[in-house]
């Protein structure tokens, strides 16, 4: 399966983290699966884990956080997007992340923003072969696949 972690879920999955997140990670490195990631998700995804109240929860040192960023770099295929017309219209921020699943002909985007669930956005992914998971729907998916 090809998936796109939003950075929500790249941020929890981080090694001293615990959780679906984490978990969603390691299955896909060790399972037959391709995590489709954009130079956008890794550069987020670095910013995110500095934030002060990340580091108060996990306290990753500036070596970790690049280390975490070089392994997703690594295990990845990574995209380069071009973002097209506005997908999320509450944060087109997120647009990014939506045209990155798009370019890396993901199967599933994993995120926890709700901007992602709404009408809009899930009906643009579907026309896409895309669906929006969150980080336990598709562990369960991947269960299911795979048990």
């Amino acid at each position: 399966m090809r998936i796109v972690l939003d950075t929500n879920i790249l941020v929890r999955a981080n090694v001293r983290a615990q959780g679906p997140a984490r978990e969603l990670l390691t299955r896909i490195i060790h399972g037959d699966h391709v995590l489709i990631i954009s130079p956008f998700l890794l550069r987020e995804t670095a910013r995110s884990l500095a934030y002060p109240r990340l580091q108060e929860l996990w306290g990753l040192s500036s070596q970790e956080i690049r280390e975490h960023v070089d392994l997703l770099e690594r295990i990845s295929c990574v995209v380069d997007p071009i973002v097209g017309p506005r997908v999320v219209l509450t944060d087109p921020n997120d647009d990014p992340v939506v045209y990155t699943a798009v370019a890396g002909r993901a199967q599933v985007l994993s995120t926890l923003d709700h901007d992602f669930f709404e009408a809009r956005v899930i009906d643009f992914c579907t026309g896409h072969g895309i669906s929006v998971l969150t980080d336990v729907q598709l562990l369960e998916r991947l269960s299911l696949l795979h048990p």
